[in-house]
């Protein structure tokens, strides 16, 4: 069999390895430096954390993903990801770790992942969300905002799913809805029923009356350490992910003791059974740094900071 899988002299990525510099007692203290080049962005890396450290591991690595584009459709609303999407983490690939097997029998390793290290994992912004039948003339009120929250721990992270039908990760998210009448813990979805993604970058096979569609893996990039430590970074640049199977579940938190739940899911048409929403990440920039030895890929981007 041909195999997509990331070497074990992969390497690297992370980001946590600060370098303060010093500064007389009067004057304010320098901002800690941080990763460049190619592990630009991973100064949130986990690269401390003992799961990354276990010697049974054969791969570890750091990840930095932004989204700039896109749109996030629940029934017959659609709403713009006008905002980034920023998702930061930490991987490993234990020896004799989960492989997954292609159509076209290529195989790539199924990594694991590790929150990042400050605990913000997925990072954005809140999006303007009209509310259907209703006329915008006054945002907050007659209209919500929906920011994207991390419901749970990534999972099933298959970066070399570049074109296939195969998810490239498993992620969990919920929508926290802002309106003046909703309160402070209106979403739809939550962390124990959770909107799940599943994005790929080939072709979805969704339930009707959706049909499928096809992503784009971007333009994918190798680069070595740059200064001779055993790492090295894939980058996807460009790419759109999709997924039109996902199901999105009820409302919950809505108004006084939920009196407003039932609001939100009439007019968003709440359960929406899976073949009736559509997300798209568009422009889509990733890095992933991989390293066959923790230390090494800590030295290497400690080496890439200014």
């Amino acid at each position: 069999m041909r195999s997509k899988r990331v070497s074990a002299a992969t390497a690297v990525m992370a980001a946590g390895i600060l370098a303060v510099f010093g500064t007389p007692a009067s004057a304010q203290p320098a901002a800690a430096a941080k990763p460049t080049g190619i592990y630009a962005g991973m100064g949130n890396c986990p690269l401390s954390s003992p799961v990354l450290a276990d010697p049974g591991n054969q791969q570890v690595g750091c990840v930095i993903s932004v989204t700039r584009g896109g749109s996030v459709t629940i029934g017959s609303t659609t709403v713009a990801l006008t905002q980034p999407i920023t998702l930061q983490f930490g991987v490993y690939w234990p020896a004799s770790g989960p492989t997954v097997e292609f159509p076209d029998g290529t195989v790539a390793n199924v990594f694991s992942t590790v929150p990042s290290a400050d605990g913000k994992t997925l990072t954005s912004s809140p999006l303007q969300v009209p509310i259907p039948g209703l006329a915008n003339f006054l945002p907050g009120v007659t209209s919500a905002f929906a920011q994207v929250e991390l419901a749970g721990p990534i999972t099933e992270f298959i970066p070399l799913a570049t074109g296939e039908p195969a998810p490239v990760f498993r992620l969990p998210i919920k929508l926290h809805l802002f309106n003046a009448l909703f309160g402070l813990r209106c979403y739809i979805g939550s962390n124990s029923s959770p909107i799940v993604l599943g994005p790929t970058t080939g072709t979805t096979s969704p339930p009707p009356p959706n049909v499928p569609i096809t992503g784009d893996a971007g333009v994918i990039d190798l680069a070595s350490d740059p200064n001779g430590f055993g790492a090295f970074v894939v980058s996807f640049s460009g790419a759109t992910l999709v997924d039109n199977s996902v199901r999105v579940p009820v409302a919950n938190g809505c108004g006084i003791g939920g009196s407003l739940d039932w609001v939100i899911n009439t007019v968003f048409g709440l359960p929406a059974a899976a073949g009736r929403n559509t997300v798209v990440f568009s422009q889509t920039d990733t890095s992933l740094a991989v390293d066959s030895s923790l230390g090494d890929l800590k030295q290497a981007i400690a080496a890439s900071a200014h």
